[in-house]
This record gives C-alpha cells, sequence and structure tokens, in this order.
C-alpha cells in the first residue's frame, strides 16, 4: 500500500515467485516505470507474480477486501500516513480492510517533528500507541511495535529507505508495527 515507485513490489515479487505480489497506490506516475519492467517478456526481467492496482485506499476494489496475507506499508506520506495514526478513518478501514484472516499488517514509519505534521506523532512509543489503536479498531491486534532496526530499514529496496541510512538532513526515527488479524498472538513479541 502506497507504493511509490514500486521497487519494494518488484523486490517482493522476485524474492516469492510463487506469491502474487501486488503494488497500490494512488499515483498512477509513481508506478509506471515499475509496471512497464514487470510486464517486460521473462527473458528480459519481466514478472509475471506482481499487478499495480491505481487506487487510493479509501477506494479500493472490493475484490481485494480480505485478500492479502500481508499488507505492507513503507514510509507513508500524506493521506496514507495520517490514515495509519488515526487521522483519516476511511484510509485506515481499506487498509485494514486488505488484511485476511491470519493475515499481516506491517508498517515502518518516520514521521519527523520538522516535516510540520499536525496532530502525527514522531517517537516510536507514540507511533506503535496510535497505530495499535487505530486498527484495533477494524480488528487487527498488535504484535510488535518498537524502532526499526538499521537491518530493517536497508532492506527495504527504495530511494527513501537509502537516505534515512545516509542520515544527514535525511535523519530521522523510524517505528516498525506490525499487527495482525485473527490470530492467537500472545504477549511475547509486544514490545513499544
Amino acid at each position: 500500500m502506497g507504493t511509490g515507485d514500486g521497487r519494494a513490489v518488484l523486490a517482493a515479487a522476485a524474492g516469492e515467485p510463487t506469491t502474487l505480489a501486488l503494488g497500490i497506490d494512488a499515483s498512477g506516475a509513481a508506478m509506471a516505470e515499475a509496471s512497464r519492467r514487470a510486464a517486460r517478456p521473462a527473458r528480459k526481467g519481466g514478472l509475471d507474480n506482481v499487478r499495480f492496482v491505481l487506487a487510493a485506499a479509501e477506494s479500493l476494489p472490493p475484490a481485494l477486501a480480505g485478500r492479502a496475507t500481508l499488507v505492507t506499508v513503507t514510509f507513508p506520506w500524506g493521506s496514507l500516513l495520517r490514515g495509519c495514526v488515526g487521522l483519516d478513518d476511511a484510509v485506515a478501514a481499506g487498509v485494514a480492510g486488505l488484511v485476511a484472516l491470519e493475515g499481516c499488517l506491517e508498517l515502518l514509519l518516520a514521521p519527523a517533528d520538522r516535516d510540520g505534521l499536525e496532530g502525527v506523532p514522531t517517537t516510536a512509543p507514540e507511533l506503535v500507541h496510535v497505530v495499535t489503536q487505530t486498527f484495533a479498531r477494524h480488528g487487527l491486534e498488535l504484535v510488535e511495535g518498537r524502532a526499526a532496526t538499521t537491518d530493517e530499514i536497508r532492506n527495504v529496496p527504495s530511494t527513501w529507505a537509502r537516505r534515512l541510512l545516509n542520515g544527514g538532513r535525511h535523519a530521522r526515527g523510524v517505528t516498525l508495527v506490525r499487527l495482525a488479524r485473527g490470530r492467537d498472538i500472545g504477549l511475547d513479541g509486544l514490545t513499544a
């Protein structure tokens, strides 16, 4: 969700060739190049297990409801970030609605005070708390919430992840939040 340039979707599809990877974003222009690359013939690096969907989180195709075993939202911005932190319930409902029974939602969030995002928390404990409350309203339970490790950020194939790792003016904390639908999760993985 919030595919951006589509690199992460292509990497996921290449890494799991028997799994269908969907990239969903409200901006078709952002996904255009990745979509073209995926559509190439296999002998030229194309991937037949990836699709891109042009849709906003609050108006997703009904056919996707409850179908995803893993939904990732990585470094969201704008309305998608506001939805993840409870400031736009229609967006949160759309994202949560993708998650299948026993499926997971994984978020990597990196808002900073200097972004001037009114109402958006910026520390890991605050983010974990509001994300947990937001998605609990939509049937998801917290599995894990904490500051992301350098390796977890490094494993994200995106320009923004590289910028965050290089520090400088892009330096900011990154919070990882994992939630699940309908699992017996216990409290073992719960950290905040």
